[in-house]
């Protein structure tokens, strides 16, 4: 260490440098250090040399970081010596602070690089490239890394990411939702404006005016909220296990949480109300009974009717349904299985294994369901042998005409069209399968025995979504729970059926007892 200061001779103009008189002085010049670094790859002599230091305890702790980074690799690793001289000749020529000892020494240790800094937007490109699973999932990764996460923060340094980084990203994409929600307001109001318009030039300009107004977007809902953070975090788990960072910041920010919509039942009040308003009371709706055979039997001569019954009485998703092969099916065994599935990758088909381990099932069939299935087996046969060298192999139960595969975002549209035909209230095709589960629900079937029907992973998810669609299940349960407790049949409780067990000696007993009581009473004087 040495002390230095910038006192001038006033006869010859130089510095007096270290023979200034006033060097001794306490608080007179700064402080600086120097000290030899481990030669280069090409063996020439480096040294870290630093000063501007207000007092020599500063410029010693400096020192002693120094020399704790360079007592990292061993005296004898020349390579390791070598890399740390790297990284501190690079700190001195960009007047940066000494790099961390314990986020060095963890780097060290695992082999990465000393020198290359890594961002959050490069750790998440490598982390997306090396993932091993399913291509759909690698699909949701990809559009959280692009659209929100490398935009927010894709710069920041890796070691550098903290909580509010991601506080202010999540911040700042619940304001971008109220400017998309204005916007969106705005256009829909203009549309409207358009329609009662007369006359070919104010029409024009109406049009004009909506031309140049921000497309309809969707807002970033908090379930889309979540999977950011799930894949955020994720790719930072990894990057700890990897010994790049010790903290995962994503484990540590807070959402809104995220409620998941309770289904409801078009009951007559709800339809009368959706035929005025035109709005559904939730998002996700559920036909009764009567509506599903409503539906079936309006679309009985449909060519994809026997996919809809099945989703409509087995609760399959759409892309279960689609993926069905003819080795899935059993039908002497009364019964299906559920090994593959059609998913929609960017526009792109492909098969894909179920949803998750407890969506590789076997499902029980009714006998009416496996005879629908047998006619429309005859049904494409006939279909198969008109066609002749014109038919699509595509090895699916359920085809389109020619035999191609059935898509599973044409078919959630082409439902919406036949809802409509019919004229029934509004619901989506993933919709079907929650009636199958309210109705099984209904039919007294335990809710563990629903749960591996639809292939939900938890329990809880089948009871939280399903206990409260029909009124009816909410009622009897009512009933059950008054029967439990033995009351008196009195006016007050005219009508309920609990305390129907007490035995008939003693209501005869209490009718004794009242009748004692009344010929006690004294008459009052007239």
């Amino acid at each position: 260490m040495f002390r230095r200061c910038a006192c001038r001779d006033p006869k010859t103009g130089k510095q007096y440098g270290q023979s200034c008189p006033k060097i001794n002085q306490r608080r007179h010049g700064t402080w600086g250090l120097r000290q030899e670094l481990p030669p280069s790859a090409g063996g020439e002599r480096r040294t870290f040399r630093r000063s501007g230091y207000s007092s020599s305890t500063e410029a010693q702790t400096d020192l002693d970081t120094l020399r704790s980074l360079l007592a990292v690799p061993d005296v004898d690793d020349l390579e390791g010596r070598q890399r740390m001289g790297d990284l501190l000749e690079q700190a001195a020529a960009r007047r940066e602070p000494l790099p961390d000892l314990e986020e060095t020494r963890r780097k060290f240790k695992s082999g990465h690089s000393l020198t290359v800094r890594i961002t959050v937007g490069d750790w998440l490109d490598t982390w997306l490239a090396g993932r091993k699973i399913r291509r759909s999932t690698i699909d949701r990764y990809g559009r959280d890394i692009r659209l929100h996460l490398k935009p927010a923060i894709g710069d920041v340094r890796l070691d550098r990411l903290r909580v509010s980084h991601l506080t202010e990203m999540f911040n700042a994409i619940v304001e971008r939702n109220i400017e998309i929600e204005e916007a969106n307001t705005l256009r829909r109001s203009a549309i409207e404006e358009l329609k009662p318009l007369r006359g070919r030039e104010r029409r024009r300009f109406a049009r004009n005016a909506i031309a140049g107004m921000p497309a309809f977007r969707r807002p970033v809902g908090p379930t889309t909220r979540k999977h950011i953070r799930a894949t955020l975090r994720a790719a930072l788990n990894d990057a700890i296990g990897q010994e790049l960072i010790t903290f995962n910041p994503a484990a540590h920010v807070e959402l809104d949480p995220v409620r998941r919509p309770r289904a409801r039942l078009w009951t007559k009040e709800r339809v009368e109300q959706w035929k005025i308003t035109g709005e559904r009371p939730s998002p996700v709706m559920v036909w009764t009974p009567a509506q599903t055979g409503a539906f079936l039997d309006a679309i009985m001569k449909d060519e994809l009717y026997v996919l809809f019954h099945l989703i409509a009485y087995r609760g399959l998703r759409r892309g279960e349904a689609c993926g069905l092969r003819p080795e899935d099916l059993d039908l002497k065994g009364r019964s299906l299985t559920v090994a593959t599935q059609l998913v929609d990758i960017c526009g792109e088909i492909e098969e894909s294994e179920p949803k998750s381990e407890a969506g590789n099932r076997v499902v029980a069939l009714d006998v009416d369901t496996v005879g629908v299935i047998k006619r429309d087996i005859k049904r494409q046969r006939k279909a198969r042998e008109e066609a002749g060298s014109a038919w699509v192999d595509s090895g699916r139960l359920f085809t389109r005409p020619d035999g191609q595969w059935v898509e599973p975002t044409w078919l959630s549209d082409y439902f919406d069209r036949l809802v409509r035909r019919v004229g029934l209230p509004p619901i989506r095709l993933h919709d079907l399968r929650h009636g199958a589960a309210t109705m099984a629900l209904r039919a007294g079937a335990d809710k563990k025995v629903v749960q591996e029907l639809l292939g939900h992973s938890s329990y809880s998810l089948t009871a939280d979504t399903y206990t409260s669609v029909l009124p009816e299940l909410a009622m009897e349960a009512a009933e059950a729970t008054a029967r439990l407790v033995p009351r008196r049949s009195t006016k007050g409780t005219a009508g309920l059926t609990s305390g129907s067990h007490r035995d008939k000696k003693s209501k005869s007993s209490d009718k004794k007892d009242r009748k004692k009581g009344k010929k006690q009473q004294v008459k009052p004087a007239s």
